[in-house]
């Protein structure tokens, strides 16, 4: 594929990702906009290194890190929703945002 084409598609992503994160109560859809948010950086960084150092591998690596710390905060923030579920049935942001005091 092209650099431009993946960009396009990292640009869908984003704006897809962004969308749910705007519209979306539920934190769980929240953060399932942030995951695609972060995978569209991944992927235009990954597509963007892959044209400008083609026989490099140090991109690869990166991206491996990126994608690694992608899941561990996803595992945090599903353990963190869990945790506000099992406590008070809280699954909206703006319940969620009710347990502050």
């Amino acid at each position: 594929m092209t650099l431009t084409l993946l960009l396009l598609l990292a640009a869908a992503l984003f704006c897809t990702g962004l969308f749910g994160v705007l519209t979306q109560q539920s934190v769980v859809m929240l953060m399932m906009g942030l995951e695609l948010m972060i995978g569209a950086v991944i992927l235009a960084a990954a597509a963007a290194w892959r044209h400008l150092a083609p026989a490099n591998a140090d991109g690869q690596v990166v991206v491996i890190l990126a994608v690694t710390a992608m899941a561990l905060e996803m595992a945090v923030g599903f353990a963190v929703v869990t945790a506000l579920f099992r406590t008070g049935e809280k699954d909206l942001t703006d319940q969620a945002a009710e347990l502050r005091g």
